[in-house]
């Protein structure tokens, strides 16, 4: 695993607030549970409303929370007055997405002045295992935020 440098020293505190700043994380219920230069791992509770109707994690779920992890981690290693937006992302659900809870594991594997990828795996937690049931690629675009949205830590 490569080990990547964050631009910005507060890396941690701006992932965890412009985590919180996006109400579709909110909505759904997904939470950050540990960053890290490169890596987010977040989890994802199971809610009768999450669920499709054979009991697993609704596809477009497991598919949100993988752009959201991988989105972060990429997150992660941005001067502080920038962010991203995906560009792309290829999502291949290997296995039901089933248990108590999703949890995200988005790993940063390559990283270049305007464009990140991320390599994203999505579990169902069952009975104290993890159950691969989705595997991610994705590609970040590195952008410059508006001038509203930079300094967002003193802001929160």
């Amino acid at each position: 695993m490569t080990v990547f440098e964050p631009s910005n020293p507060d890396y941690a505190t701006e992932v965890r607030l412009r985590f919180r700043q996006q109400p579709y994380n909110l909505a759904i219920g997904a939470e950050i549970t540990d960053v890290r230069p490169g890596q987010v791992e977040m989890v994802l509770p199971a809610r009768a409303d999450l669920i499709q109707h054979n009991g697993y994690f609704h596809g477009g779920l497991i598919a949100g929370l993988a752009d959201i992890a991988g989105g972060f981690a990429g997150w992660s290693l941005v001067a502080a007055d920038q962010g991203m937006l995906t560009i792309e992302y290829k999502l291949n659900i290997v296995a039901p997405g089933q248990g108590h809870r999703l949890r995200a594991v988005g790993d940063v594997i390559s990283r270049g002045r305007s464009i990140i990828v991320t390599r994203i795996d999505v579990f169902g937690e069952k009975n104290g295992q993890d159950n691969l049931c989705a595997t991610a690629l994705q590609t970040l675009k590195v952008m410059t935020l508006p001038p509203e949205l930079q300094g967002a830590q003193t802001a929160g």
